[in-house]
C-alpha cells in the first residue's frame, strides 16, 4: 500500500510539473502572438520591420521547447508575411527558404498538419512576388496544389477555402483568376470558420477577419 501512495503522489508530481510547464509556454505563446498581430497590422501599412523580431522571439520559444510545432508555425508566418509586404524583393527567396526551414520542424513534430501545409501555400504565394510573369505559373501551381493537399487532411480548415479564394481573388482574370469563384470560397470559408475549433490556445485562429474584408469589398 506504501509503495502504491508514493507512485500516486509521484505522478501527481509529474502532472503538476508538465501543467506549470505548459502553462508558462502558453502564456509566453499567447502574449508573442499578440505582439505578431501588432506587428501584422503595421506590416499592412508598409512597415515589415518588425516581423524579423517575431520570427526570432517564436525561434527561441521552439529550441527551448523542443517538441511544440506552434512556435516555429509561427517563425514561418512571420517570415513569410515579411517576404509577401517587403519593398526589396531581392531578399523575398531568403525570407521564404527561412521559412520553409521552419515548417519542416513544425512538420517534425507535427506531419501530416493542415494548417503546415496552407502556410507552405502561402510560402510558394510569395516567391511569386520577385517576377510575377515568370514565376506566376510555376508558384501559383505549387500554392494550389499544396492548398488541395491541406483540404484533404482537414477539410474543416477554414484557411484552405480563405486562401483558395484569395488566389482567385487577387489573380487577374486572364491568368485564371475568377472574383465570383473566390467569393464562393470566402463565402464557405466563413462557413467554416463559424465552427472551427483549435485544438490548443496556441493553434492558428487566424483569418475569419480578413475573410470578411475581403468579401466586403465584393459587394
Amino acid at each position: 500500500m506504501k509503495r502504491i501512495f508514493l507512485s500516486l503522489m509521484l505522478c501527481g508530481s509529474i502532472a503538476a510539473v508538465n501543467a506549470q510547464d505548459n502553462s508558462k509556454f502558453e502564456a509566453a505563446m499567447k502574449k508573442n502572438i499578440d505582439q505578431l498581430d501588432s506587428a501584422h497590422a503595421k506590416i499592412m501599412t508598409g512597415d515589415a520591420t518588425l516581423m524579423e523580431a517575431e520570427a526570432n522571439a517564436f525561434e527561441r520559444i521552439g529550441n527551448a521547447e523542443k517538441d511544440k510545432w506552434q512556435p516555429y508555425y509561427y517563425a514561418a508566418y512571420a517570415q513569410v508575411m515579411e517576404a509577401m509586404f517587403i519593398k526589396d524583393k531581392d531578399k523575398v527567396d531568403g525570407l521564404a527558404d527561412k521559412a520553409t526551414v521552419n515548417v519542416e520542424k513544425a512538420e517534425a513534430f507535427s506531419p501530416n498538419n493542415s494548417e503546415l501545409t496552407c502556410l507552405r501555400s502561402l510560402i510558394a504565394v510569395s516567391r511569386i512576388s520577385v517576377d510575377p510573369m515568370t514565376r506566376g505559373a510555376q508558384y501559383g501551381m505549387e500554392s494550389a496544389t499544396l492548398l488541395e493537399k491541406a483540404k484533404s487532411q482537414n477539410p474543416e480548415n477554414p484557411r484552405v477555402y480563405m486562401m483558395q479564394g484569395q488566389n482567385l481573388y487577387f489573380t487577374p482574370a486572364e491568368f485564371g483568376g475568377d472574383k465570383e469563384k473566390a467569393k464562393e470560397l470566402f463565402q464557405l470559408a466563413l462557413q467554416k470558420f463559424a465552427s472551427f475549433k483549435p485544438a490548443t490556445s496556441v493553434d492558428p485562429a487566424w483569418g475569419e477577419a480578413y475573410t470578411k474584408k475581403l468579401l466586403g469589398t465584393m459587394k
